[in-house]
């Protein structure tokens, strides 16, 4: 059955709420993706950071294979040994107190504002508390997560949304602290902004939004659904800072592709929550653990981070010489291998062009930034090959546009 088929047959069962590029993915290998015409496609978006380890991992698959035969539902009424292990692995690798596995990064989100309010509650501050979240943030779909998402174009439609959210501007701490009052519970930003366009975190702003939390007793919630989990060359980024927060939230390359996120808490957050207050079906379960457990052992066992670094900064490298060649990029910016290049138009055609011609896939983050989040496990011939392929696509849109 030919591509044009299966997209009509999409389009017909489908809500529509993605504007798809016309493209069938069947299976991948590695860093390449093949279509249902055999075709070969480079990723360097794998799958909005998710996968990490690539596709295919025999050593991932056979783990994920083993569980299935043995158990992969229980609920959260008993425990299971996945789940130990997962959480053991994950809060060895964090140096966190206490984790709640969940079904996506946004479901982490909405446990760690509760765990905000909940702390707020606790102290007793009344029902009017404040959480400072950041301008161009993105924290997920869901109506608390949006309530966090510092992007009007996506709040505008489900408002009214969780009040008493203030938005700071990101890498400005004084912005920060006009905020700061009694009534502050917590302040949420990511280590690395993803969405809004790869914005790495100063050293100075995180210090002080960790420094601010601390005179206010309130909690310092950090997102790494995308940028942890060894994107950017640390386990998690905050790691590179040496700065902890209360609460994380992480996700995407945790599960390689099953779909498992995780909150985890330490300190004074971790016992804010009592039996009740939280709960989920799925989350947690066998299968999704098992994944997790062996992406853990796996990130240990082959230095991912190490790889991360080495190969992060020759990505940064042939980037920069990109951008000092042509004049429709703008800026580059970003960390390991969670990098960024801005360019002066959207960026969206650029992004159809590579995929269709040059069989490249990328992703954009906004409207005029490509991000570069392939697999972890890239080589550097993988990026030679992705920057020959870029090439090509920026001089075809360029004389398009001419």
């Amino acid at each position: 059955m030919n591509q044009k088929t299966y997209i009509d047959r999409a389009e017909h069962v489908l809500y529509k709420t993605y504007n798809r590029f016309p493209v069938v993915f069947d299976h991948g290998e590695g860093v390449h993706l093949y279509d249902t015409d055999g075709e070969e496609y480079l990723d360097f978006g794998a799958g909005i950071a998710v996968m990490g380890l690539g596709y295919g991992d025999q050593e991932l698959n056979d783990a994920v294979k083993a569980q299935i035969d043995k158990l992969y539902h229980i609920s959260n009424l008993f425990y299971s040994q996945p789940m130990v292990e997962a959480g053991e692995k994950l809060l060895a690798a964090s140096q966190m107190d206490k984790v709640f596995f969940t079904n996506s990064g946004t479901e982490a989100i909405e446990g760690a504002l509760k765990i905000a309010k909940r702390y707020a509650h606790n102290k007793e501050m009344g029902t009017d508390y404040e959480i400072i979240a950041m301008k161009h943030s993105f924290h997920g779909r869901s109506l608390g997560a949006l309530s966090v998402t510092g992007n009007r174009h996506y709040q505008e439609p489900f408002e009214p949304l969780i009040p008493n959210i203030r938005f700071a501007e990101f890498n400005n701490l004084e912005s920060v602290k006009a905020w700061f009052n009694e009534k502050t519970c917590a302040v949420i930003m990511e280590t690395i902004q993803g969405e809004g366009g790869i914005y790495p975190a100063t050293e100075e702003f995180l210090k002080g939004v960790r420094r601010l939390c601390d005179e206010h007793d309130a909690l310092l919630i950090l997102d790494e659904i995308q940028c942890g989990m060894g994107r950017s060359g640390d386990m998690f980024a905050w790691q590179g800072y040496g700065v902890r927060p209360d609460v994380m939230t992480v996700a995407k390359a945790l599960g390689n592709g099953v779909p498992i996120g995780a909150f985890l808490a330490c300190g004074k957050a971790a016992t804010a929550m009592e039996p009740g207050d939280h709960g989920t079906t799925y989350g947690g379960n066998p299968l999704v653990c098992a994944t997790a457990s062996k992406v853990l052992d796996i990130f240990r066992q082959r230095d991912i981070t190490g790889h991360v670094k080495e190969v992060g900064a020759y990505l940064w490298e042939k980037l920069e010489t990109l951008a000092d060649k042509y004049e429709c990029i703008e800026a580059h910016r970003g960390k390991g291998l969670i990098q960024g290049l801005e360019f002066r138009e959207a960026v969206g055609p650029l992004v159809k062009n590579a995929l269709l011609a040059q069989k490249l896939v990328l992703i954009s983050a906004g409207t005029n930034v490509i991000r570069f989040v392939p697999p972890l496990v890239i080589e550097k011939p993988d990026i030679d090959e992705m920057v020959c392929r870029l090439e090509k696509a920026i001089q075809a849109t360029m004389e398009q546009t001419i």
